[in-house]
Order: C-alpha cells, then structure tokens, then sequence
C-alpha cells in the first residue's frame, strides 16, 4: 500500500487536492472546473502525472464515442501490448510513460465533453527527438497515435476515438529564443499561450493570438488547427504569423522547416502543411512566430444594441472610424451573455439589451486612441445606432469586461449538453441562422439557442444546448446548419478545425478535387495513417 499525502491548492475560491506518494507527486483531483488552469500548471512543470474530476464535482461519465456514434469503425491497427509498452519506457522514462488506468482517463475525454476514446497509455516526450523514436516506432508497429496539446479542441480532434496512443506535448514547453530586434520568438509546441505571452509582455511584445482557452491552450495546438482568435482582425491569421515549424512524420521525419525569415521564397511553403492539418500529416514539435510589439495603450468599448443590423452598423463605423488602431470587435446576443452572467455569476456592466458588442483598440498614443473612440461612440450614440456603453482603459476593468466574452464557452457547459458550430457567414447573414432555429427546434427539448463570435471576420460561434444529450436534436441540427452555411457559400469550421466532429461535412466546403488532393497529401506523408485516425477526412478516405 503506497502512503499518500494530500495537499490542497486554493486558487480564486477553488482548490485542487494532490495525491502525493512518499517519494513523487503523481495524480491531482480537480474539486471545480475553475481549477484546471492551477492543475495544468503543475502538469506542466512535471510534478503531476494525471487529472480528474473528485466525486463530489464529477459529472456522469460520457459515453464512448463508439457507442455514441456506431458507424465509426476502429481502423486496422495494432493494439498495444506489454512488449509496446516496454519499448516505450526504453524511449522515455517510466514516469513519462502513463498506463494507469485513472491517470489515463482525463486524457481521454476532450474539454466539451462530447467524445471519449479508450486509450491505455500516455506518453509524454519533452524532445524532438523522443518524439521522432516514439512515431519510427508507433508506424513500424502500426500503433495509431493521437497528439494531444492542452486539450481545449472544440470538435474531438485531440482525443482517441479507440484505443489510440496518446502522445501529449505538454512537457515540451521551453522557449528557445526571442529576438528582441525583430520580435520573432521560437518555442517548443507544448508552450501554454498565456505563459508566452507573459513572456513576451515582459520584453514588450505580444502574442498576435489570443483565445478563451489561452491558460491551457497550447501554441502546437494553437497552429495544427490554425486558431483564430480575437486578435484576427488586427494581426491576421497563423498562416501569415507563423514564419516556420518543425514536425515530425508518421515514420519519425524531423521536418526542419523552422525558419526565422520574413521572406523566404524557396520552393514550396511546407509549413502551410502542418498549420490546419489537425496533427494528421505530423505533430509539430517547435514553431517559429512574428511577434507585435505589445501596445502602449488600450482601451475597450461595452455596448448595448437593439439589432443585429445596429450590430453591422457600428462594425462599418469602427472599421473606417477607428482604422488602424482597432485590434477586436466581438458580438454577443443577450442568452449568450446570460451564460456567463447567470450561471458564472460576472456582473455585466451595462443594462439588458438584445445584442452586446465589445471593441478593442490597442495603439502607441493613449490620447489619440482615446479621442477617436470617444468620437466613435459619441457619433453611433447620437444616431441612436448604440444605445448604452462603458468604456475601460483601465487593466483590471478591461480583465472584467473580456471575462464576460470569454466565460460565455465555460457558462454553456452549465446548462447541461452544448452543439456547438463554428462558421463563418458573409457579413449580412451572420446573424440569420439563429431565429431560424428557434422556429426549427422543439422549444421543450432545447434550452438556449444562441450566437457571438468575432463579428470583424465573420466568424460565429452558434451554440445549442439541453440538459443531456439527445440525438433526436443532433439529428434536426445536422446536417441543416451545413447545408444552410454552404448555400450561403460560407465555411462549416471557421476556426475550430474539422477534429472527429465534421468530417462528414467537410464537402460542405471543398471540393471533391480538393478532398481528393489532401487524400492524396495524407498517403504520401502517413501511408499507414497512423496519425490522428477519423479526424479531419471523411470516413470512406
């Protein structure tokens, strides 16, 4: 009988508790779901080896996604054994080869709670190299793996749907280097978002991306599903920041492709392969990035509208009217809002209206900015187009105000089960699918129907919710929201990748030519297609 010790972690009103054998941390129990952000702290700094839920906050367990969807079929590979796992623990050390059955199970279920797969064994490389030993291997055996980042992905993409090998980046984490004459900073994938920007805030630069999930995200993440973010409207997505990668093939390839050059017109842009591809033509051990210099002053504008159109009006004025200086411009419909207001308990710091806006402006000269958001609003306020607002330059209140837009994800889970889609729309329909929703779905099953999302690139965040999950629901929902965002000619993942969730309607938006060209792509680089099987390419490829 091993003796534990229990130490408990307070953490903004949330604790996590520490199971601590006589010689080694090796398990923590999450008491709250605020507490991941301290678990994955000490995850990071190799002191924990697993997370879980305790009983008194555990919620039922989630049904297999084989059970869950029965016409996916668990591919032709090996499954692992004793001799695997020896091998394994010849690469890394034992520590970093995880096979216990409770230290394994949070990697199984992804953060929505929507998919669990049946893996046995974690492995956790802090090198390129343990990476590289670890897929020669997994391919000669024909192991299929799974890679996994922080495990924020919102469409079962970092997740085993069978019994894959998870391969977990989040103890390659170290920074390599930042030069401070050109802002480009080279890291390791396992690097959590808001760790490198703390970084980079102290040397005076910043992330050009920014996400909800940035306490736990990881940037190999982050870049194989090309994240988007709030800042995509200023800085522009990770194909155009993202200056170089290194990877790893199926068959343990390091492809250096991590170039620190602005310019560089050589051939074929083989990183463009890896930023999207979701970890299925090779994981991403280090990314080379251009960094901003961080902003001398910001500022963030809370406004309340009546419509949607009103919505579209002062996005128009912010672009000409604030210019270069506006970096975000998010929507939020008011059941939006109410997820975090009413089941996080945030305070909203302006009355009840149908719709909510949030602009950012971030610029060298806290006066000038100040001046032209303050005509901004004067001029939207006169027009009757905005009807109350709150604006902060201060940085605590600004920390309150993006609390509310980024807590509306985590508010939803409390409702019970979430559909979740991530599309992108032309500008004069956004909006329009969501009261087309409201008049299709059973009002008695369905609780809240809603949508907010980055309105300056035309990417919404439609949400669906019911006490549990039912597939008579799933079935009215989908495929109709694809079919809607393809008449529109818009995309059925704006931001969120493909992951296990749409593989199926991919051919919403490509091609039969274009799907057979990354058919082909993922041949020529994962032959076995050992990596990240059922994501990303419909089933029959």
């Amino acid at each position: 009988m091993i003796s534990l010790r229990v130490a408990i972690i307070q953490t903004e009103g949330c604790h996590c508790e520490i199971r601590k054998p006589a010689n080694m941390l090796r398990h923590i129990q999450i008491h709250t779901i605020a507490s991941r952000k301290a678990a994955v702290d000490l995850i990071q700094n190799g002191l924990v080896r697993g997370i879980s839920q305790s009983l008194q906050c555990r919620r039922p367990e989630v049904e297999l996604t084989s059970v869950r969807y029965p016409g996916v079929r668990r591919g032709n590979y090996a499954q692992l054994s004793d001799r695997h796992v020896q091998h394994f623990r010849s690469i890394l050390p034992k520590e970093r080869v995880i096979t216990e059955t409770e230290d394994v199970a949070g990697y199984n279920v992804d953060w929505l709670r929507m998919v669990r797969g049946v893996s046995q064994i974690v492995l956790k490389p802090k090198i390129t190299e343990e990476v590289s030993a670890i897929l020669e291997y997994c391919n000669a055996e024909n192991l299929a793996v799974c890679p996994q980042g922080g495990n924020t992905g919102l469409v079962g993409g970092s997740v085993p749907v069978f019994d894959e090998v998870i391969i977990s980046t989040s103890l390659m984490n170290s920074i390599v280097s930042l030069d401070e004459l050109s802002g480009i900073l080279v890291c390791q994938a396992g690097c959590i978002l808001e760790n490198l920007e703390s970084y980079l805030s102290e040397r005076g630069f910043m992330m050009p991306l920014d996400l909800g999930a940035k306490g736990t995200c990881q940037i190999g993440g982050n870049v194989s599903t090309n994240a988007g973010g709030i800042r995509l409207i200023r800085y522009g997505s990770l194909q155009g920041s993202v200056l170089g990668i290194e990877a790893v093939k199926a068959d343990g390839e390091v492809i250096d492709c991590l170039s620190s050059l602005k310019k560089d017109n050589t051939g074929y842009h083989l990183k463009h392969l890896f930023i999207g591809s979701e970890g299925t033509l090779g994981i991403v051990t280090k990314v080379s990035i251009q960094c901003p210099p961080s902003p001398k002053a910001v500022n963030v504008a809370f406004l309340g509208l009546d419509s949607f159109d009103d919505i579209l009006r002062t996005f128009t004025e912010a672009r000409s009217g604030l210019g270069e200086i506006l970096s975000s411009c998010e929507m939020m419909d008011l059941l939006s809002l109410d997820a975090a207001t009413s089941n996080l308990k945030l305070q909203r710091p302006i009355g009840e209206f149908p719709f909510y806006m949030l602009i950012e402006t971030s610029g060298s000269n806290g006066t000038h900015d100040e001046e032209k958001l303050t005509k901004f609003l004067e001029t939207l306020m006169a027009n009757g187009v905005v009807r109350d607002g709150t604006v902060a330059s201060e940085p605590s209140r600004i920390k309150l105000m993006w609390n509310l837009r980024e807590g509306i994800t985590g508010g939803l889970l409390h409702d019970g089960y979430v559909y979740k889609y991530d599309i992108s729309l032309p500008h004069n329909s956004f909006y329009a699918i969501i009261p087309e929703l409201r008049t299709l779905l059973p009002a008695d099953k369905v609780g809240r129907i809603c949508g907010y999302g980055h309105v300056g690139d035309g990417n919404l965040h439609l949400n669906i919710t019911t006490p549990k999950f039912d597939p008579d629901v799933l079935k009215i929902i989908e495929p109709f929201v694809f079919e809607w965002t393809s008449k529109l000619k818009g995309s059925v993942s704006a931001e969120h990748g493909i992951g296990f969730k749409k593989t199926q309607y991919i051919h919403f938006s490509k091609s039969q030519s274009s799907l057979n060209l990354m058919v082909n792509i993922k041949k020529l680089m994962d032959p076995k297609g050992i990596l990240n099987p059922y994501k990303v390419l419909p089933a029959q490829h």
